[in-house]
């Protein structure tokens, strides 16, 4: 049992060697039926590998027929026998035995090939198909005559193999030994002296095969011989060698040829019979042989993968006894019956977007046993996709990236690899991988528009949506989240945060405070749209908000001035013709668009048929000719509307003179304040009337004189037009307090024409100049309100009544 197990050590023959920084290749010799868990050989420290390695790569082990002998142990880095090895099993007679096996690494990906070379210890001895072979010999055989004895079958290989015969006893026979083509050797028993029936008819010897193995087996057969009387011709055959070709897809019963062999005897020792004599292959199986005609024919499956030539050996022999043989060679002709076989070694389910071009994803092993072209294989994938298909030996291929990928635009590929031969037709197989491509934050959000805009309307409530923001990232899940950020600036000199606000994560901006279109009417600010990559990446795009008026301020009226004690009047003489310019209302609004179109209506009038006011101007003009019946003093109520929704007004109160003189139009005004009421005592009547008729006249002297020089000096300046004071808007009317009330002071400009409907000329800006103004505390005493620079720094006339002309 030690002698056998010394049979069963390691040859100690390693060879380590790289191919490539991928491809590296070990070879291991072992005999073979070592024990289950026998050392094959460090394979961690061969290749150069860390033990960690093997279990972060996931270390597994590959073999072409899938016959799992070897076993990896991870934990030690060592190649371990897992089951029985029988070499004559696994090879039969084919030398070297050797295993091939690949161990695949993932993480990166990486392989190594391992040759595992199974060498053959004596296990077999020698053995005869058969147990004794009989001959029947004529007596008359000639010295020199051969008679072809059973080879013996051994299973091992080289020195243990079958290694010689012995033939014993010696006295008639000797054995010839003939090597043939296929390494084995013909076995003759052959005459050296002639045999004698009538001394000794049966002839029993022992043939004995040996090996040479350590300790030497043996084998043995008896060879029986019966000597027959006076058969003195063996059969010839005309030919010693046949050679034939054949399809290994010809089908059973094929023809292969006729052998022909030729006895010279005549009757039963003439008559030659054929058959086949291999023991040690599988031509019997294979191939038939009819024993009277010599036609040899096909019997079994051809496959060119498992034998390309096959060696038959056709022995004749007669009924006396005598043979001869010959051979035939059969050559097997390949076809293209085996389509490529695809094996994945190793795969990645997943890559990453930024993967660099190169990476490797898949590599396969392909195999195809056919010959020639028939087995030359060529693999590629479907056009138009990034990938490429690399031949990195003969029977491997690796797929890797060829350019850059983006999840964006694909984010997995069907990727189908199809393997074709070189064969007239073409065989192919095909597999279809399927890999997903990782995202990498590599999109910045990209806003829906380049710019927005966006409308309110003031006085909004704090905290209002104004509308929203949105931005889309090309990225998948967390990449693609999108957050928003009001970027910091200042709107006036205040932070826009006091203005609007951003919602984080939908976007909707909202109103922090409630906007007044008179204070600003627009502002913008830029809004970030940040994803949440690491790194995130951002996005900024300009938001201009429009603030839209409403109609929350009134009309305000700048001419006439509503004075609280005093009481102004405008004079519209009698002779005052139709369309007469009696004044005009100036009114404004500090809202805008149709909420400051201002329309002007006549509320109330003493006589509505004398007076209309313009509509869209304020002038207040005569409908008819003045006459002496109209009443002196007249009171029209003016409202002023502007054109919102719902509209908003004020009222300005007019008070008009009709009269050609200032007594007339004092009397007439001294009664209109003090409401008439008179006291009945007389004499104090008569007292205040003289009073007042000489106030009268030393202030009609005054105003006489202070008129005629005012009118002189007017007449320089205006080039004697002697037309009615009509106020003009202000140009630069503002609120100050923002509040949409008026300034307290009012400066506003007055345009003298000759006809004010034509065109308007600029000359003064005293906005109080030319009026009537009555005090009703003071009775019956005039005081003049002057502004305190006119266009020619010097007092009007005494009397504040202006004085109108006809147009």
């Amino acid at each position: 049992m030690s002698d056998r197990t010394m049979r069963r050590q390691v040859l100690l023959f390693i060879s380590l060697f790289s191919l490539s920084s991928v491809f590296g290749q070990v070879t291991y010799s072992i005999p073979e039926e070592m024990s289950k868990g026998s050392l094959v050989g460090n394979i961690a420290q061969d290749l150069g590998l860390d033990v960690k390695r093997l279990k972060s790569g996931k270390a597994r082990i590959y073999t072409e027929d899938n016959a799992e002998y070897i076993e990896l142990n991870k934990d030690r880095g060592v190649l371990l026998v897992k089951e029985r090895i029988d070499r004559e099993a696994l090879c039969g007679q084919t030398t070297p035995c050797a295993l091939h096996l690949q161990i695949t690494l993932e993480e990166p990906i990486e392989f190594f090939t391992v040759a595992v070379e199974i060498n053959d210890i004596n296990d077999n001895a020698p053995s005869f198909k058969k147990d004794e072979m009989k001959f029947r010999i004529s007596e008359s055989a000639v010295i020199g005559a051969k008679f072809v004895l059973e080879r013996a079958m051994d299973l091992d290989v080289g020195v243990n193999g079958l290694q010689g015969y012995s033939l014993k006893p010696t006295d008639n026979f000797h054995l010839k030994l003939q090597n043939q083509q296929d390494g084995s050797k013909k076995v003759e028993m052959v005459l050296q002296k002639h045999l004698d029936r009538e001394a000794q008819d049966h002839l029993s010897l022992t043939l004995t095969a040996t090996d040479g193995g350590d300790p030497q087996l043996s084998g043995t057969m008896r060879v029986e011989i019966s000597v027959l009387d006076a058969n003195d011709n063996a059969p010839v055959f005309t030919q010693e060698v046949y050679t034939i070709t054949i399809l290994e897809t010809a089908t059973k019963g094929t023809i292969l040829s006729t052998v022909s062999a030729v006895d010279a005897d005549q009757g039963s020792n003439g008559k030659v019979s054929y058959s086949i004599t291999n023991t040690l292959d599988d031509v019997p199986v294979m191939f038939q042989i009819d024993g009277e005609n010599g036609v040899v024919a096909l019997s079994g499956n051809l496959d060119y993968e498992k034998a390309k030539q096959y060696e038959i050996h056709v022995q004749a022999s007669d009924d006396g006894g005598l043979t001869d043989s010959c051979k035939i060679i059969v050559e097997v002709t390949d076809t293209n019956d085996n389509p490529p076989s695809i094996n994945i070694m190793s795969k990645t389910n997943s890559i990453s977007e930024n993967s660099r071009p190169g990476t490797v994803v898949t590599i396969f092993n392909v195999q195809d046993p056919d010959s020639g072209g028939n087995g030359k294989v060529a693999c590629n994938i479907e056009e138009h996709m990034p990938f490429l298909m690399k031949a990195t030996s003969k029977k491997f291929f690796s797929l890797v990236t060829e350019s850059d990928l983006d999840r964006e635009i694909s984010s997995h590929y069907n990727i189908t690899v199809t393997c074709s031969d070189e064969g007239v037709p073409s065989l192919s197989s095909s597999v279809t991988l399927t890999l997903q491509i990782s995202d990498v934050n590599d999109n910045a959000p990209v806003f829906e528009r380049s710019s927005y805009e966006a409308n309110i309307v003031e006085n909004n409530t704090p905290g209002l949506s104004i509308f929203t923001v949105r931005a889309r990232d090309a990225d998948w899940n967390q990449n693609a989240r999108v957050s928003y950020i009001l970027e910091d600036s200042s709107v006036n000199g205040v932070p826009v945060s006091s203005y609007v606000s951003v919602s984080a994560d939908s976007g909707v901006i909202h109103a922090v405070r409630s906007f007044d279109y008179e204070q600003i009417k627009d502002f913008h600010f830029r809004v970030k749209a940040l994803d949440g990559g690491s790194p995130p990446l951002s996005s900024n795009v300009t938001v201009k908000i429009l603030i839209q008026d409403q109609n929350d301020n009134p009309p305000q009226v700048l001419y006439p001035v509503q004075t609280g004690g005093s009481l102004v009047a405008e004079m519209v003489p009698r002779s005052a013709d139709v369309s007469y310019l009696v004044t005009k209302v100036v009114a404004v609004d500090v809202d805008s668009g149709q909420n400051a179109w201002l329309s002007y209506k006549l509320q109330k009038a003493t006589d509505r048929a004398l007076f209309e006011v313009g509509l869209q101007n304020g002038e207040i003009r005569t409908i008819r000719q003045v006459t002496d019946k109209d009443a002196v003093k007249q009171r029209l109520t003016v409202i002023v509307e502007d054109n919102g929704q719902p509209s908003r007004s004020a009222t300005v109160i007019v008070n008009v003179a009709v009269a050609d003189s200032f007594p007339e139009v004092l009397s007439e005004f001294t009664d209109f304040t003090h409401d008439k009421e008179y006291n009945d005592n007389l004499t104090f009547y008569l007292v205040l009337a003289l009073a007042v008729v000489s106030f009268l006249f030393i202030t009609c002297l005054v105003v006489i004189i202070s008129v005629k020089i005012y009118r002189w000096r007017q007449s320089r300046i205006m080039f004697h037009s002697n037309l009615p004071v009509i106020p003009y808007y202000p140009p630069r009317y503002s609120d100050t307090l923002g509040t949409g009330t008026l300034q307290h002071v009012y400066n506003y400009e007055v345009c003298r024409t000759t006809d004010s409907r034509k065109s308007d000329c600029k000359f003064g800006t005293a906005g109080s100049q030319n009026v009537l103004i009555m005090d009703p505390s003071a009775t019956g005493t005039m005081q003049r309100i002057q502004s305190e620079k006119s266009i020619l720094d010097e007092p009007d006339s005494p009397l504040e009544v202006r004085k109108p002309l006809q147009s």
